[in-house]
């Protein structure tokens, strides 16, 4: 019999996303996706408000759903949208530098809704790469959440480019 040690196994790196961080990671996994500077924007019922939580499908509107790909297990939702902000800065200051639009329809009664999952995904891409995608908004929708940006910061707003300024017009 051999007086052999077995040694452990060696654990394996886990991959990890950090969502909101402030230090500088070069370790494994550097590169991934910065998404410190983005907010996430809820439109419902024609009141736009800052709600963290929907970068983890938490919003105050998400809690408590069940959401499906499929429009017609929702046929009592109402349309709501998550927009998410992406927040830039140059030598002049801050602006709103991307930003996109996310349908979703909830029925807060049945506890149910519909979103497409990879949809919020690859449009939050979209914002964080400095476009506006917002064309699945409408006047109503565009009024608040122009209203919310403004309200928010006046001078970021002023700073930003013309085209999101023309698209909440």
């Amino acid at each position: 019999m051999d007086n052999e040690q077995q040694q452990p196994a060696p654990e394996k790196k886990k991959l990890s996303l950090n969502v909101v961080s402030n230090k500088q990671h070069k370790g494994f996994g550097a590169g991934s996706i910065d998404l410190s500077q983005v907010a996430c924007i809820i439109i419902d019922q024609g009141e736009a408000y800052i709600d963290v939580g929907a970068m983890h499908a938490k919003s105050k509107i998400e809690r408590g759903i069940k959401f499906s790909p499929n429009k017609e297990d929702v046929p009592n939702g109402r349309p709501a949208w998550i927009v998410w902000v992406a927040v830039d800065r140059d030598e002049e200051g801050s602006f709103y530098g991307g930003a996109a639009s996310c349908e979703m329809l909830v029925d807060t009664e049945a506890r149910r809704g519909w979103k497409i999952l990879a949809d919020h995904v690859n449009r939050l891409d979209r914002a964080i790469k400095r476009k506006f995608l917002l064309e699945n908004i409408g006047p109503e929708e565009k009024a608040a959440l122009a209203k919310l940006l403004k309200e928010h910061n006046p001078q970021w707003w002023d700073h930003s480019p013309q085209e999101l300024k023309d698209l909440l017009a």
